[in-house]
C-alpha cells in the first residue's frame, strides 16, 4: 500500500534536520574536491537515486548510467549549490533531468500488457498480497508518463512534499498536485480491484 512517509514534530531537532547538515557538509568538502566526502554521498544516495530512476527510466540497463552522470553533476557542480533547498531535493532533481535527456534517446518501446496489470491471485497471506499489490503497481505504472511515474515516486517512496517535488521537477506546485491527480486517476483505472488499497 502507498503510505506518503511523515516526521514527526518535536522538540530538538530532528532526524531529517539532522541528516540536511550532514548531508549539506558533505556537500560543502566535495566543492574543496574530499573524494571521500563524494564516496560517502554516492553510497548513500545509491539506493534512493536506483529506485527512482528505475520506476522514471523503466529500462534497468540505462539506470546506472543516469545515476553516474547525475552524480558527477553533483561532484562538478557541489560550489554551486547555493542552499536554497534541501540537498536531497538539489539532488533528485539533477537526476530527474539527467533521466528525461536519457529517455531522448532511446528507441526502444517499453511494451505493456495492460491485461495482466491487475493480479487476481487470491493471497492469503498479507506479505503475499503486499508483494502482489506492488508488482501490480510496477506494472501499472510502467504505462504512465515519466511524468506521472515520478510524482507518484517521490511523493510515496522518497517522501518528499509537493513543494521539493515542484523544485525536483522544474515546474509549479499546482502542476504537480496536476500530475498527481492524474496519476492516481490512471491508477484506478489500471487497478480497479486495487482501488481500496490505493491512498
Amino acid at each position: 500500500m502507498l503510505q506518503r512517509r511523515t516526521t514527526s514534530l518535536s522538540g530538538g531537532v530532528s532526524g531529517a534536520d539532522a541528516a540536511g547538515a550532514s548531508e549539506f557538509a558533505l556537500l560543502q568538502r566535495i566543492a574543496a574536491g574530499d573524494r571521500a566526502a563524494f564516496e560517502s554521498l554516492y553510497r548513500c544516495y545509491f539506493p534512493r537515486l536506483t529506485r527512482f530512476l528505475e520506476r522514471v527510466l523503466r529500462r534497468p540497463h540505462a539506470v546506472e548510467e543516469v545515476l553516474n552522470d547525475a552524480m558527477l553533476v553533483v561532484w562538478r557542480k557541489a560550489a554551486s549549490f547555493n542552499g536554497q533547498s534541501k540537498v536531497s531535493t538539489w539532488i533528485f532533481a539533477i537526476a530527474y533531468r539527467r533521466a528525461l535527456k536519457a529517455m531522448q534517446r532511446f528507441d526502444d518501446p517499453v511494451e505493456f500488457d495492460a491485461e495482466q496489470a491487475v493480479s487476481t491471485l487470491p493471497g492469503p497471506d498479507r506479505a503475499l498480497m503486499q508483494r502482489e499489490l506492488a508488482a501490480a503497481l510496477d506494472r501499472a505504472m510502467a504505462c504512465m508518463s515519466a511524468e506521472h511515474r515520478a510524482v507518484v515516486e517521490l511523493t510515496y517512496y522518497q517522501g518528499h512534499p509537493y513543494r521539493e517535488i515542484a523544485q525536483i521537477m522544474g515546474c509549479p506546485v499546482d502542476t504537480v498536485k496536476t500530475r498527481m491527480f492524474h496519476a492516481r486517476k490512471r491508477l484506478r483505472q489500471l487497478l480497479p480491484d486495487r482501488m481500496e488499497d490505493l491512498p
